[in-house]
């Protein structure tokens, strides 16, 4: 608890430029919960790292994240929005937690062994021990919830794991961390392979809605989007393209499936995947406006940047100054 409040926790990567299956599964639902939680939402350099990076591209992405959570609707005076990399807390207490994580645990990671495969030539320690790390994000902070997707459950687990793990050992030190359960974020599939998740890292750019792409470019790749036999715009099973454009249309529109099929009723695919690019065009219109503002105003990012980095901090070196007694580490000097 801080100020009274359960303390959320959540980043995202700083690579790539956000599409729209990150906005409508998880940014946006981020801006309505500011008012119930402590919110501490981190720039995940340090994650990303598991990739090589182009060092000039890698700040300029980070950055770009950093200004799409507050164009999004994110108040940095309300929220603690900062850069992982920042606070050293986050390498500091992912060393120590290492000690406290068992091998069998982490070979039983099936991110992991999905990263592996897709990056067979960069198989790194960094890649292995990652839920050490994002274990370490979440309990330098004491977050009570966490929202996860489905792809991050086994992170949450083990990250509960660590923390008994240690609270039984050395007292109650950390808190240990819930799923956050609260209005389900869309999954937004990808348009061209609508069984699979929208990737920003999916190589086919057609596949992908990308939160700073323009009106005539969302319009141009959802008229591409892949649909399925037949003509009709229903929600089924068997449909997953038409089903995925109509929850794309409902999330942007607020309308239910029922209702976007009776919208459509006797129409073609045509004219609904043209309603669904200008559907998604206007809804991130004033994102897009904001974002440009806010890029264009170096001194108000970077006091923002500053400000936050600092409150992280403050937060974090509580929790670690702790753990580093516990473990037996002498203290510093002051």
């Amino acid at each position: 608890m801080l100020d009274g409040k359960k303390i959320l926790y959540s980043g995202m990567q700083a690579t790539g430029t956000l599409t729209l299956g990150n906005y409508l599964g998880a940014l946006k639902n981020w801006v309505n919960l500011t008012d119930e939680y402590e919110c501490i939402y981190g720039v995940m350099d340090l994650h990303s790292l598991t990739l090589r990076q182009v060092p000039a591209e890698f700040r300029k992405n980070a950055r770009s994240l950093y200004a799409l959570y507050v164009a999004a609707g994110l108040d940095p005076e309300k929220n603690c929005i900062y850069y992982q990399s920042h606070v050293s807390g986050h390498a500091e207490l992912s060393w120590i937690l290492g000690c406290f994580t068992y091998m069998g645990e982490l070979n039983r990671m099936t991110q992991f062994k999905d990263k592996a495969a897709k990056h067979a030539d960069n198989i790194n320690a960094g890649l292995y021990t990652y839920p050490v790390l994002m274990a370490a994000d979440i309990l330098l902070y004491q977050a009570d919830v966490v929202p996860v997707g489905v792809d991050q459950k086994q992170h949450l687990e083990i990250t509960r794991n660590i923390a008994q793990r240690f609270n039984a050992i050395y007292g109650d030190v950390f808190t240990i961390p819930e799923a956050y359960i609260g209005k389900a974020g869309a999954k937004i599939m990808s348009l061209q392979e609508p069984e699979k998740k929208m990737s920003k890292s999916d190589e086919n750019p057609n596949a992908t809605i990308r939160l700073l792409d323009d009106k005539d470019t969302i319009i141009r790749k959802f008229k591409r989007a892949v649909t399925d036999s037949g003509s009709e715009i229903v929600y089924r099973e068997d449909k997953p393209g038409i089903s995925n454009l109509i929850d794309i249309y409902g999330c942007v529109t607020g309308k239910t499936r029922e209702e976007t099929e009776k919208e459509f009723d006797g129409k073609g695919y045509g004219d609904f995947k043209l309603a669904v690019g200008e559907a998604v065009a206007a809804e991130l219109e004033p994102l897009q406006k904001r974002y440009g503002e806010l890029m264009a105003d170096k001194t108000y990012l970077d006091s923002m940047i500053k400000k936050n980095d600092e409150k992280a901090a403050y937060y974090s070196n509580k929790t670690l100054r702790k753990v580093q007694k516990k473990v037996g580490l002498t203290e510093r000097i002051r």
